[in-house]
């Protein structure tokens, strides 16, 4: 029997596709879900991991002693203040894997490598401003040079890189953004990486990078579904929806950069890195790296504060649009910019957006991202683990 239109065809374009469970699937979900549970409590007992999950004491016993031999989890002592025989308590190995994330965009390259428990073990950044793939490749081979030759990762651990770079790198128009750069466009990423290493390499849109680490580490913790908005060398932005990721029907969710102010220009010519450098320039300020903004002179200072006022009144009317729309939990702000300037933000984004919220409907509180600056970076390297190790959201 043929089955009905909205059950064929691929995923992404509003179809469904649907998944049998066999025992193996089974099997490796259950294993996720220790780990994660085990990751979320710092340390467990097999009989807290039973209560917590429903699996059987027999499952537990022996998901954990896999887990044990992967290297995984270790054995941390047993618990003491207890009748009887004191239970064992696990705990989540640091050095059972790692992930490299890398950011790369139009202003600076960032690599990071990630433990397991989530850490940030080294980071790496160079602030260049439109660099080549062949400068990319250089950097992040450097980079992985010093971080394998000091021992702070073992080789033969590393799940994978994730890459986290904006969409249209190449030919989105920004501020003095030359004509080679096009070449990104062209690009193969895994095949221009893989030289580096012999792991996978997965790529992702750097704000949907930036939202996932968020999702995992940040105020995800506290709102399920909210609207990521990443201030780079562009303007980005991503959706999450009840712990997970939404891309979209084409890949394409939350791309609020593109978006016009009243006089049609984009939100990114305003709303941006690029664009605060180009205020600075055109008020004779020499350039200032992202992390040093905060303790610029008066002069810059007075410049800086212009251009919040502007991004403000830019981002207000799209943010009170998104609460309409999509009733995020939150509307998070995140990016290069120091924390302290992107309080700043979040408070006068508040105050523009009193004039044009409909009183009806409740406004999303507008909050600073939990994670630094390396966010994309550090959601880039997430991916690896989501892929291999880590409970999907939606489990």
């Amino acid at each position: 029997m043929p089955l009905p239109p909205h059950a064929t065809g691929a995923s992404g374009t509003g179809q469904r596709t649907l998944h049998g469970t066999n025992p193996a699937r089974a099997g490796e979900r259950n294993e996720r879900l220790v780990l994660e549970a085990i990751l979320r409590a710092g340390e467990s007992t097999r009989l807290q991991l039973a209560e917590q999950t429903g699996l059987s004491p027999a499952a537990i016993a022996n998901i954990t002693q896999r887990l044990t031999d992967r290297g995984f989890v270790f054995e941390k002592g047993r618990r003491t203040g207890v009748r009887g025989m004191p239970a064992i308590r696990f705990a989540v190995n640091p050095d059972g894997c790692f992930s490299y994330g890398v950011n790369i965009d139009r202003d600076h390259i960032t690599l990071v490598a990630l433990d397991l428990t989530g850490a940030v073990r080294a980071r790496y950044t160079q602030e260049i401003d439109f660099a080549a793939p062949r400068a990319v490749t250089a950097f992040i081979g450097d980079a992985l040079a010093t971080l394998l030759d000091g021992g702070l990762v073992e080789r033969d651990r590393v799940l994978g890189m994730g890459v986290a770079l904006p969409g249209g790198l190449g030919h989105v128009d920004l501020p003095g953004l030359p004509r080679a750069y096009a070449e990104w466009d062209s690009i193969d990423l895994p095949a221009l990486l893989a030289p580096l290493g012999a792991w996978p390499v997965i790529t992702e849109n750097d704000a949907a990078a930036a939202a996932i680490g968020e999702a995992r580490f940040g105020s995800g913790l506290a709102h399920r579904s909210f609207f990521y908005v990443l201030l780079s060398a562009g303007l980005g932005g991503g959706l999450v929806v009840a712990g997970n990721y939404h891309h979209g029907a084409t890949g394409r969710a939350g791309r609020i950069g593109f978006l016009t102010d009243r006089a049609g220009a984009p939100l990114q010519s305003i709303v941006s890195l690029s664009a605060l450098k180009a205020d600075l320039t055109a008020h004779g300020v020499a350039p200032i790296a992202p992390a040093e903004l905060a303790s610029a002179d008066a002069a810059a200072a007075a410049v800086i504060r212009g251009w919040i006022e502007r991004a403000a009144a830019a981002l207000a009317g799209p943010i009170a649009t998104i609460s309409c729309l999509i009733d995020p939990g939150a509307i998070v702000i995140g990016g290069r910019l120091p924390v302290s300037l992107i309080d700043e933000l979040t408070a006068a984004i508040e105050r523009h957006r009193d004039a044009v919220d409909d009183p009806v409907v409740p406004a999303a509180p507008v909050l600073t991202a939990q994670l630094a600056a390396d966010a994309p970076a550090i959601g880039a390297a997430i991916l690896p683990f989501n892929d291999l190790v880590f409970l999907s959201p939606a489990d």
